[in-house]
């Protein structure tokens, strides 16, 4: 038997301590878990959503493309549905947000209130050029967004959205 005995006092602090630890790991785990947990799921591949708008439909006025993906929040699915207002510059397919940087309103190509060749903002007069990007004087704060697209058997695929670099 050893000569160093445990006073009750030390033998409480040892126990409190081992206590609060497995407390504490048992708060903490499932904190680090809910963190890291989205970084390490897989992802299937491709961020990009096919659409049913042909390639060779596509001309130099935007026309609005409706595409719609997959969402999923936690444990809940929904199928979300998205606009694009998709045109070709030359050889190059353009596709923008429809969303006003003002205040999230949806924009509109040529509306009926004379604004030709421009994207409209009913909600506070915003305008936009072709290539999205805002009319000075107007209430905008920055250029509409772009979506990354690509072709897949004719048929045109939208991707996420990025800055816009048209302007």
């Amino acid at each position: 038997m050893s000569n160093n005995r445990v006073s009750r006092r030390q033998f409480l602090s040892y126990t409190l301590t081992g206590v609060g630890g497995f407390m504490a790991a048992g708060m903490l785990m499932p904190m680090v878990r809910f963190a890291l947990d989205p970084v390490l799921q897989k992802h299937e591949g491709g961020d990009f959503v096919l659409t049913e708008q042909k390639i060779a439909d596509i001309t130099e006025a935007p026309i609005k493309v409706d595409f719609t993906f997959e969402q999923v929040d936690a444990w809940y699915k929904a199928d979300v549905t998205n606009t694009a207002w998709v045109y070709k510059d030359g050889d190059v397919i353009v596709a923008l947000s429809p969303v006003c940087k003002h205040l999230g309103c949806m924009v509109d190509w040529e509306h009926k209130d004379g604004n030709k060749n421009e994207f409209f903002c009913p909600c506070h007069a915003g305008r936009y050029t072709k290539n999205g990007g805002n009319i000075a004087g107007t209430p905008p704060l920055g250029p509409l967004d772009e979506f990354e697209v690509q072709e897949k058997d004719g048929y045109l695929m939208i991707g996420p959205s990025k800055p816009n670099t048209l302007v």
